[in-house]
């Protein structure tokens, strides 16, 4: 991997100094195999009360059974069928046996036994819970309590609350049971009654399981308790980790860890050293929201022998599922979904929209201001794909994509000016349609941002009739247009294709200089709204004071650019006179804005994409001292939220702490599902809502793993208390994938990730 890395520096020829750009002594992290998680969903009978399941359970052949309020169904090739012989009323409880699946129902308890259920005639009043124990069955309900003996049921007493919600037998064959009232053990010579706050933490309890260890953990409205040898010996809430007060079920998985169901999902509990190192140092992760689960409600959790969690919702059963894969298998998944769904001709990549978030066979191209941008990522992630494996279809992709972006330039018609985005003229909707606005409305935009320029023709029609292409281009467009041509230009372009390249991108950078160091709108002849770096704007300007230190190190990198692919010196004398005549140097020590008033995403997004262009680039070691000083500074701001772009991007400068391992454990957590739900933390007992670090009004404390948030981009803060789509809590809106593959292509290109080998995958 060192070699490939030195080989690109010779085919630059760039006089590098000693920088350690990418070849840091940094440790390379095996691409083993590791568990994904992902949820399949099983509604039973939606808008009915087969939906409102209180349990579940698997039986010994793995079929798995739901409990609702309108009869017990089984599940097969991935169907419901209701179970015939049993009441179509309410079902509060299932229990698997080696007999059968054993039913508590409102009219009293079932067995079922391969497809016949018979009603047991011992008693006919309502059963509330049932459940195993060494000696056999036992029933219990508001009227009475029953047991098996020796096969045969009797009534017991029942000296207990007649509030019932679970009852579980010891390995001593005494019953524990959880009641409105307070946890109740019953012994031979009596009943022991847990209801004081030194015993449990609350006396509405609702749930009991043993742990492997033999501990008894009781999961209430409040918290969960946990008993060792009749003693409490923890109360855990919130403060503990806990993400909801209000727990339904507690189960233990085969593996040992406990399932918490509660009112805001399933919260897990891990004890395991290396999960909770990944995690940030908390014990307990969270599945919550659609991505996880058809609702939050959560009534009962079941397991299969594949591990599978089954759980029981108000709005049906999910499964919780693994599958062992390697980085690489999970890049290759994100690549189909991607290729499927996610590029529309000419060849833009981002967004697909679902009509029905429910059948993802079928989808729309969806428009979005940064296409080009992101059209630029998914390129600058296949030159690094094509370097590390030579892969055709990489540079087949990667082609198309630099295509892509060339026509968006080609579409206006103009001598550089490149549109946000293209689509068929055939479409009806899109993001931001033109608009029609009156001089107050104009005037009112123009009040709240002096800066503002009111557009009423977003989209123009292509001379040939084709295509609508989108103005007002930004900055950050900008930004990975030339990211994507440098690395493009360097990796896989070739022959006239480089000579294609280099024109292209005199074009881009003629137009910007012709035009005052502005993108320049053919529609109006005047800047738009974000693309400007004019030294009287940056320099003098006080509407332009946030943006002067991003904007500044962006044209340094646009020039150093323009300059290594061109080869003509006009861009180097326009580089050393932003520096030194125009003063952009004096920027370059803190190149972004950083008060909370300030302070944006955004900015650290488009660091990440020019930094390793300007840093490659350069050879004076002064500048280069201070360019890494600035990215340093800046990376210090962002380094523990978990981004592998961010962090890649800053190792590839020569940074020496840009947390591998985290990265790594970011790409392995990451969700399969990139659709936008809504993901809202707000709600969480183990987080606090703060203020900071910037201007949205309410974010979370600690940065949560990604499985835990919102899918989201580069230009979003992973700190909001709400994340994900506001607009689209039901996932219509996919997302392409690409801020993944592109840091694991990365990872791969600069030797920080191995390619996938022959492990062990138990």
């Amino acid at each position: 991997m060192l070699n490939r890395w030195f080989a690109v520096l010779a085919g630059l020829a760039i006089a590098m100094i000693p920088l350690n750009v990418g070849v840091m002594a940094v440790e390379c992290v095996k691409d083993t195999p590791f568990l994904q998680e992902y949820h399949e969903s099983y509604a039973v009978e939606p808008g009915s009360k087969g939906d409102d399941v209180r349990a579940v359970a698997v039986d010994k052949d793995g079929t798995v059974w739901a409990g609702t309020r309108g009869g017990v169904f089984f599940l097969r090739d991935g169907k419901w069928i209701r179970q015939e012989g049993v009441t179509a009323g309410q079902t509060f409880d299932l229990c698997a046996t080696d007999e059968g699946v054993w039913v508590a129902a409102w009219d009293g308890a079932y067995l079922i036994a391969g497809s016949k259920a018979t009603k047991i005639a011992d008693f006919t009043s309502p059963i509330a819970t049932i459940g195993a124990g060494p000696a056999g069955m036992v029933a219990l309900g508001p009227d009475g309590a029953w047991r098996q003996v020796n096969g045969t049921w009797k009534a017991i007493d029942d000296p207990w609350s007649k509030n019932l919600r679970d009852v579980v037998t010891a390995p001593d064959d005494t019953l524990w049971i959880a009641t409105g009232m307070g946890v109740y053990h019953v012994l031979a010579d009596g009943v022991r009654r847990y209801f004081e706050p030194e015993d449990i933490f609350s006396a509405e309890v609702c749930s009991l399981d043993f742990a492997p260890d033999g501990r008894l953990w009781i999961g209430s409205w409040g918290g969960i308790s946990v008993l060792e040898n009749g003693a409490c010996v923890a109360q855990i809430t919130g403060k503990q980790g806990l993400p909801n007060w209000d727990v339904r079920c507690v189960k233990f998985a085969p593996d040992g860890v406990l399932w918490a169901g509660t009112a805001l999902g399933v919260a897990r509990y891990h004890d395991d050293p290396t999960w909770i190192a990944r995690n940030n140092g908390s014990k307990w992760s969270l599945r919550h929201g659609l991505r996880w689960l058809l609702s939050d409600d959560v009534r009962d959790i079941a397991f299969d022998r594949n591990g599978t969690a089954w759980v029981a919702t108000s709005k049906g059963v999910s499964a919780i599922k693994r599958r062992m894969m390697t980085l690489e298998e999970k890049a290759a998944y994100y690549q189909d979904i991607c290729m499927k769904r996610h590029v529309r001709k000419p060849f833009f990549v981002e967004k697909c929209y679902f009509p029905d978030p429910s059948d993802m066979t079928v989808w729309e191209p969806r428009d979005d201001d940064n296409d080009g941008e992101y059209t630029s990522l998914f390129l600058l992630g296949e030159c690094f794909r094509y370097a590390v494996t030579k892969n055709p279809q990489a540079k087949a992709n990667a082609d198309k994509a630099y295509e892509a972006l060339e026509f968006l330039q080609k579409v206006t018609e103009t001598d550089g000016f490149f549109a946000r985005t293209v689509i068929p003229v055939s479409w009806t909707r899109m993001a931001d349609p033109n608009e029609e606005l009156t001089d107050e409305e104009k005037a009112s935009r123009r009040i709240r941002d002096p800066r503002c320029k009111p557009i009423e023709k977003r989209w123009r029609k292509s001379s040939d009739g084709k295509w609508l292409w989108k103005g007002d281009t930004s900055s950050d467009e900008m930004n990975g247009h030339m990211m994507a041509y440098h690395f493009y230009y360097d990796l896989v372009a070739e022959g006239k294709r480089k000579q294609r390249v280099a024109q292209h991108v005199d074009n881009i950078m003629s137009h910007v200089i012709k035009n005052n160091y502005t993108l320049t709108d053919p529609i109006d002849g005047k800047p738009t709204r974000w693309g400007v770096w004019t030294p009287e704007k940056l320099n003098g300007d006080p509407d332009w004071w946030v943006e002067r230190h991003i904007n500044s190190f962006e044209m340094l990198a646009y020039m150093r650019i323009a300059h290594h692919i061109t080869g003509k010196q006009l861009y180097m004398k326009e580089y050393e006179k932003f520096l030194h005549e125009h003063n952009y140097l004096s920027r370059m020590r803190r190149p972004k804005a950083h008060r909370r008033s300030e302070w944006s995403h955004i900015d650290d997004g488009m660091l990440a994409e020019l930094s390793p262009s300007l840093m490659m680039l350069e050879s004076d070691p002064k500048l280069r001292a201070i360019y890494f000083e600035g990215i340093a500074w800046s990376y210090s701001m962002v380094e523990n939220e978990q981004n592998p772009f961010f962090n890649f991007s800053y190792g590839m400068v020569g940074g020496k702490n840009f947390h591998l391992r985290e990265s790594v454990e970011f790409l392995r957590d990451h969700p399969l599902d990139l659709r936008h739900y809504t993901i809202d933390n707000s709600k969480r007992d183990d987080i606090k809502l703060v203020r900071s670090p910037m201007q949205e009004p309410l974010q979370i404390d600690r940065m949560l793993p990604p499985s835990e948030r919102g899918v989201m981009r580069l230009d979003k803060n992973p700190w909001a208390h709400i994340s994900g789509d506001f607009n689209d809590p039901q996932g219509h809106l996919e997302s392409s994938g690409v801020v993944w593959m592109l840091p694991y292509w990365m990872g791969r290109y600069l030797g920080y990730i191995e390619a996938a080998g022959n492990y062990d995958r138990q």
